[in-house]
């Protein structure tokens, strides 16, 4: 009987963590500037559910946009627990050529991606996720972002976490600030 158990415990083991591995989303990221490198990030229910639970305690969209800001920047650490990304720095000079840079075309990209993943689990109560915006102001002076739009308002918002080391809350404001040229407080 005990040989019964124990082969009952290891198969119920084994189930779980097929299902804890069966509920974990994975997507790809890119880096080294313009999305020149490419790499699978695996985000588990263990991972993910304290980033729900930011989002769930949000009571209105201004709450979940500042929400947002902290998620995108804990899902860019645990990229970088998987990924050369933990080296980003804000910015396109700070990190020079170290593997794992990202410009804003990087950024951009990884930050509809983890939206989309936060969207897609049902996270975003207020806000639904749009296609990056690019802004150019001068001839050379492009800067791409990601954005949400408020489903009460229809007013969008840029999540932008470039500005920053990576694992730092994502800047979010409203869009025709950013295009005005507005950067966030401390970059």
């Amino acid at each position: 009987m005990p040989s019964r158990n124990i082969l009952a415990l290891g198969l119920s083991a084994a189930l779980l963590a097929y299902g804890a591995a069966a509920c974990a989303d994975e997507l790809t990221i890119c880096y080294n500037y313009g999305c020149v490198a490419k790499a699978q990030v695996r985000f588990s229910d263990a991972q993910l559910i304290p980033l729900q639970q930011l989002l769930a305690a949000a009571g209105d969209a201004g709450a979940e946009r500042a929400a947002i800001a902290k998620v995108i920047g804990r899902m860019y650490a645990i990229a970088g627990e998987q990924t050369p990304v933990w080296r980003d720095k804000g910015g396109n000079y700070a990190d020079g050529s170290e593997s794992g840079r990202m410009d804003c075309i990087d950024h951009s990209t990884n930050t509809s991606a983890f939206l989309r993943l936060l969207q897609g689990r049902g996270w975003l109560k207020f806000h639904e996720v749009l296609e990056p915006l690019r802004r150019t102001r001068f001839i050379f002076a492009e800067h791409w972002t990601a954005r949400i739009r408020d489903r009460e308002t229809q007013r969008a918002y840029v999540v932008d976490s470039w500005y920053f080391d990576n694992g730092h809350p994502a800047a979010v404001f409203a869009v025709e600030e950013w295009l005005a040229g507005r950067r966030p407080d401390g970059a």
